[in-house]
């Protein structure tokens, strides 16, 4: 009775804690969040619409070198629909096999961007949107401007610099725009190029018409308003600024800038630019220059502005002379092959780097690779991520083998250690000679079960770090899921689709407690992998082993379908491996007797000792008792206790423990079953006959404690 009121005490704690984490972390978060989104939209439409402009101010540093703080933000307007503030101003349509878009003319804004290739949801054909222009919800977008240095005009092209169009009228590949821009003696043209992909090429050159030399520096930024409406902030995918200087690749992600606020590099080339999971927008200087970059966080509370930017070491123009300069802006996936192609091309260094890779990236980037020619083989992502697994367990396979085989011969002296402890149990130091000697004897070593196995965890957190990044895991179909980078979209709350109600608008159930078929299945697959092997003899060990499954089930659930997926069939390989070496030394999996006490329970015969034993491993003094029980009533009521027959208490562990099988191993109910004396005839006249063969062997004085009742 203890123990049940300990199992259910467990699980109340544990919906308890769900429930709580639920009511009071997760929906605060969610109410702050929506709190600061009204007070934005309600602070941008008190504003006045036309309030002046921000210019990018000509200001220097004080060692005269241009700062990177000169970067204006720009204005902060009403809060608008998009296509309304796409219409506000004057725009070059960008139309390539890849994105569709416009370039805003002022400032020469790449501000509108949507990339075909990828779909928003999978019921909607609409494109993913990445860049929205300013005044827009969600307003994201580059720039590329001039600052001042010494001797440099105000109003130099900045982030709100209306531009003139002189050449081209729609951007594409195969025809690009050229724009002018003109202050102060100083003569600004622009050639902006695209390929078939995601790279924009911007080509400058600033002729100096003026009588006085100018000192001018070119910079890039990419700017984010506001955080993004699919955040997912999960602990091993980085979102937010990332960047490479003088080829160290740094990053942080939005939580830790809003606390820093400003974060500086300087060194030689590089690029900058802010991450999404599957997105990137990025800035990079041609070649290698002298860079200072930020990044910077702008505005307060409910305005803030991510920015990620480089500002190039100033250039002397002087008069009479053009100064070109080339830079390059990047808006599309984080496909690798796109991006080490870019990296090749255009000599950007460690741009492959703006994919989270992790720490394991020497295993994470291999993996990546494969899953990606795999899919391409196959036709499916989830395929892919099944033939890998396969592949790496064929690999490790030597390895597993001499865990499990040295796990197996560990079983194999467990009644030989067990003895150990108890005939030395007041002597610990003894018994730990003892323990040496026997694996001496036996040629075991006790921690070899487990070397092998330390080399496979960082490449299980590899795969997974792998497979949760992918790109091809979004929107690609397995079974019945349809966007495996989502979670299952089955619920059990309505039968997984069989009832006709949609259960996700529930409070706690449609949420976090939202269990489908795969996260089931893999709660199974542990359960499975558990059986394979005898369960600790700590009874309150033994709970908490069978509740992991349940918990793991629940934690996983919201998890993307193809991580479930992964974990799901690498626990089924597991199995199925450790099923055949157990079999190859000899050893019965826990689970097939198991399934055995089940079939012979079904069919409603008794079950035999041999299975019996193992529920008395490590049992309470109580737990033996009821076993016994069992075996002594389902041997017939002529011998549960007749007339005459000698009645003993089986709650009283100093009678019953001596009568039950006290060994759950194959190697021990031989050799007990070896040393039964002849069957005997039905107890009369007070002698009792016991239905048990365990109980009917002769105890051995050297097993007998000494000094003590056993």
């Amino acid at each position: 009775m203890g123990d049940n009121r300990n199992m259910i005490l467990a699980v109340v704690i544990a919906i308890a804690i769900i429930f709580g984490y639920q009511f009071l972390i997760l929906q605060p978060i969610q109410e702050r969040r929506e709190a600061q989104e009204a007070a934005q939209v309600e602070r941008e439409t008190g504003a006045d619409a036309g309030s002046p402009s921000g210019e990018a101010p000509s200001a220097t540093s004080a060692s005269g070198a241009p700062s990177v703080n000169s970067i204006a933000p720009g204005p902060t307007g009403v809060m608008v629909p998009r296509d309304e503030a796409l219409s506000r101003t004057q725009r070059i349509e960008i139309r390539t096999p890849a994105l569709h878009g416009s370039i805003n003319l002022a400032g020469a804004r790449l501000d509108d961007l949507e990339l075909l290739r990828y779909d928003a949801t999978v019921d909607s054909p609409e494109p993913v949107t990445l860049f929205s222009p300013e005044g827009a919800e969600g307003a994201y977008y580059a720039i590329s401007g001039w600052s001042g240095a010494g001797g440099a005009p105000e109003n130099l092209p900045g982030p709100n610099t209306v531009w003139t169009q002189t050449g081209g009228d729609i951007l594409t590949p195969d025809s690009p725009v050229t724009l002018e821009y003109r202050t102060g003696g100083l003569v600004f043209e622009r050639t902006i190029s695209v390929d078939g992909d995601y790279m924009f090429t911007l080509e400058d050159s600033v002729t100096n018409e003026g009588g006085d030399a100018v000192g001018l520096a070119r910079y890039g930024l990419v700017r984010r308003h506001g955080l993004p409406g699919d955040l997912q902030n999960f602990f091993i995918l980085h979102e937010g600024p990332v960047g490479v200087v003088d080829a160290r690749f740094f990053d942080r992600k939005y939580g830790k800038m809003e606390d820093e606020r400003l974060l500086q590099r300087s060194g030689t080339g590089g690029w900058m630019g802010i991450a999404d999971k599957y997105w990137l927008a990025a800035v990079a200087p041609e070649g290698d220059p002298q860079v200072n970059a930020e990044f910077r966080v702008r505005g307060e509370d409910n305005n803030l502005r991510f920015e990620s930017n480089y500002i190039r070491s100033a250039e002397t123009i002087a008069p009479g002379q053009t100064l070109s300069s080339t830079a390059f802006v990047y808006g599309g996936s984080k496909d690798s092959g796109i991006l080490t192609r870019y990296q090749d091309e255009y000599s950007i260094e460690r741009f492959d780097m703006a994919i989270d890779w992790g720490m394991f990236w020497f295993m994470t980037r291999p993996f990546f690779f494969i899953l990606d020619q795999l899919t391409d083989i196959l036709g499916n992502f989830g395929l892919a991520i099944m033939a890998l697994v396969v592949g790496l367990k064929i690999l490790l396979f030597p390895l597993n083998n001499k865990a499990f085989a040295s796990m197996a011969k560990m079983r194999a002296v467990t009644p030989k250690m067990q003895e150990i402890r108890e005939r030395f149990a007041s002597d610990k130091q003894r018994q730990q000679q003892e323990m040496m000697e026997l694996y001496k004897r036996e040629k075991i070593n006790p921690v070899a079960g487990c070397i092998p196995i330390l080399p496979q965890i960082p490449i299980f957190f590899a795969l997974y770090k792998t497979v949760f990044i992918s790109l091809d895991a979004r929107h690609a179909n397995f079974l019945y899921i349809r966007d495996m980078s989502a979670p299952d979209p089955t619920t059990i709350w309505n039968l997984f689709g069989l009832l006709p109600y949609d259960p996700s608008g529930l409070p706690v159930i449609g949420s976090t407690l939202a269990i489908g078929i795969l996260p089931i299945a893999m709660g199974l697959t542990m359960w499975a992998q558990q059986a394979m092997n005898p369960p600790p003899p700590d009874p309150m060990q033994r709970k908490i082993f069978a509740f992991l499954p349940i918990v793991f089930t629940i934690i996983m659930a919201p998890f993307a379908a193809a991580l479930i997926i992964y974990w799901t069939w690498n626990n089924f390989l597991t199995i199925l491996q450790q099923y055949v070496i157990m079999r190859r030394h000899g050893t019965e999996p826990e689970l097939e007797k198991q399934a055995k006490r089940a079939v012979a329970r079904l069919r409603g015969k008794s079950v035999s000792p041999e299975l019996k034993s193992h529920d008395t491993v490590g049992s309470t003094p109580e737990e033996k008792a009821a076993v016994v029980t069992d075996q002594v009533l389902e041997s017939g009521p002529e011998n549960a206790g007749g007339a005459g027959s000698e009645t003993k208490d089986l709650n009283n562990p100093l009678e019953s423990a001596p009568e039950s099988p006290l060994v759950g191993t194959d190697e021990q109910e031989s050799s007990d079953q070896s040393e039964e004396s002849p069957a005997t005839p039905a107890a009369t006249g007070g002698n009792r006959t016991r239905s048990n063969p365990a109980a009917k062997k002769k105890r051995s004085p050297a097993r007998k404690k000494p000094g003590g009742r056993r």
